[in-house]
């Protein structure tokens, strides 16, 4: 099960409907609390008036469908040509960590060096695993 490319992928996507359950466990109590009513709603900056810790899950949330949807496209690419080797499935593995690390730090505490340093560090592994599958089709 650890050894697929593919696992990564449902831990992943999972690990965002995680986030989707806490942005809302937390959205809704605050929208009430603030008195905004969501079929009032006409643009995203009205809900600026909820706590900066509310935001921050909402943000993170969105983040979980930017940079996250290069990793499902290497992923699936790597899982189809035959180019997921354990080197691959680990670094899919480290990508994984290293979102779920962002998403809770983003949520939580979000010093924004910190968040940097885990974004770029994932960028770093996106990037490995492209050049890899790159290298395999000119091989």
């Amino acid at each position: 099960m650890f050894q697929s490319m593919m696992t990564p992928v449902l831990m992943l996507a999972s690990w965002t409907m995680v986030m989707w359950l806490w942005m809302y466990a937390t959205r809704i109590p605050a929208m009430q609390k603030a008195g905004i009513k969501p079929a009032e709603l006409k643009e995203k900056s009205q809900l600026d008036v909820l706590p900066r810790s509310v935001r921050q899950v909402a943000d993170n949330y969105n983040h979980l469908h930017e940079q996250p949807v290069v990793f499902y496209a290497l992923a699936t690419y790597s899982h189809l040509v035959g180019v997921a080797d354990p080197l691959n499935v680990g670094l899919a593995w480290a990508y994984v960590i290293l979102r779920v690390a962002h998403s809770i730090f983003q949520a939580t505490i979000n010093f924004i060096p910190v968040r940097f340093a885990l974004f770029a560090l994932s960028s770093v592994v996106l990037i490995v695993i492209a050049v890899r599958n790159l290298l395999a089709l000119m091989a």
